[in-house]
């Protein structure tokens, strides 16, 4: 049964840093492309960043780039997303998911929520 739980978001201030997970079961994070995107009511989808299935390339979206940076752990099956710099306008939830889920719009997992806040 395919199963992706997002933890480790919360509360921040402007300029602060967060980890977040994913844990991933019913198939390997080494077999698809995978991804992080966020939804906010204002924004609605955004594509973050995407690593292939052999792990060589992590692309991201313009503004995540240089701020965000995705990794994941092939024996734990798990993706994280390193936040750094985090800004009012990050504020969403956030999930994770196969890249060919995601561009449909198809979250199976229910996210973690970030709130950028003084």
């Amino acid at each position: 049964q395919v199963q992706l739980v997002e933890s480790g978001g919360g509360l921040v201030q402007p300029g602060g840093s967060l980890r977040l997970s994913c844990a991933v079961s019913g198939f390997s994070v080494t077999s698809y492309t995978m991804s992080w995107v966020r939804q906010s009511p204002g924004k609605g989808l955004e594509w973050l960043s995407s690593i292939n299935s052999s792990g060589s390339r992590t692309t991201y979206s313009g503004f995540a780039k240089d701020r965000f940076t995705m990794f994941r752990d092939e024996v734990k099956n798990t993706l994280g997303l390193q936040m750094d710099s985090l800004e009012p306008e990050d504020t969403a939830r956030y999930f994770c998911g196969k890249y060919e889920d995601v561009v449909r719009g198809v979250l199976r997992g229910r996210g973690t929520q970030v709130t950028v806040s003084s």
